[in-house]
């Protein structure tokens, strides 16, 4: 029987860099009220062409919006993305907890039998000294 490995990619613990859906996070968690693009850009800790880029995408998918003095606002679907994105992370963190409950779970088992093999190893080895 044949174990299986899911990498399921709770966390970066050794990694410091963000992945989109983290980058698209910081820049609306930064935008409060209306803000302009650098104060998005210092919040979200990104580089200018990385706020073009994203800011881009952001309002081409009606996360935020541009009033004509170059300010930004939160739209309801931007609000929207961040409590699923909050419901995301803390689904991902129960999930990861049981991964490692069933892996502790595991390793139990591997320890019952295996200590379990070398007793009756040991035991076999006795009784064939005995003879």
């Amino acid at each position: 029987m044949g174990v299986c490995v899911v990498f399921l990619g709770f966390g970066k613990d050794d990694s410091k860099n963000r992945d989109k859906l983290e980058i698209v996070r910081d820049m609306l968690l930064a935008v409060v009220g209306k803000v302009k693009k650098t104060r998005i850009m210092y919040q979200a800790n990104l580089n200018y062409s990385q706020v073009e880029k994203y800011l881009s995408l952001l309002l081409r998918n009606d996360l935020i919006e541009c009033d004509g003095d170059s300010c930004y606002s939160l739209t309801l679907r931007g609000k929207d993305f961040l409590k699923s994105y909050a419901a995301y992370v803390d689904k991902c963190g129960r999930v990861k907890k049981e991964v490692e409950r069933t892996a502790k779970d595991r390793v139990q088992l591997e320890s019952l039998f295996f200590n379990n093999e070398c007793g009756s190893k040991q035991a076999l080895a006795k009784k064939d000294a005995q003879k």
